[in-house]
């Protein structure tokens, strides 16, 4: 579970495509923000991209049948996570986007020992990219 945060403009649709097709998705993928759920498949890993912004109460996701998706094998990555309230499943790793005046600036937050070994991976493979 990845939440992407921060003001309009601050990069969350960007950074969700560069993740989806790290993940291997090849065709097009669009924005759900009209139909705040589109799903992915990706070999065996199912892949969901949320965009809540449009959401006008949180309970309006229990209408979406998200239920079926909450199982091992399966990454989400919600945009505008604190619109679903408390009728989410807590994020593994939390990602605050925000546009500065010399670029766009992440900081990354881990909630659960697999949001924390996410963590660490990437920063032993940063450490790599720069020997």
């Amino acid at each position: 579970m990845l939440y992407l945060s921060g003001d309009l403009g601050a990069g969350k649709t960007t950074l969700a495509r560069g993740l989806l097709r790290a993940c291997g998705i090849a065709g097009p993928i669009r924005s759900p923000t009209y139909t705040l759920v589109q799903v992915y498949e990706s070999g065996p890993q199912t892949l969901l991209h949320l965009d809540l912004y449009r959401l006008k109460d949180a309970a309006e996701l229990e209408h979406l049948g998200l239920g079926e998706w909450a199982q091992p094998g399966s990454l989400w990555l919600i945009e505008w996570p604190q619109r679903g309230a408390k009728l989410l499943p807590p994020a593994d790793l939390t990602v605050t986007l925000a546009a500065g005046p010399h670029g766009h600036e992440a900081q990354l937050a881990a909630s659960t020992a697999a949001g924390a070994a996410w963590l660490a991976r990437m920063g032993r493979n940063a450490r790599e990219l720069k020997a």
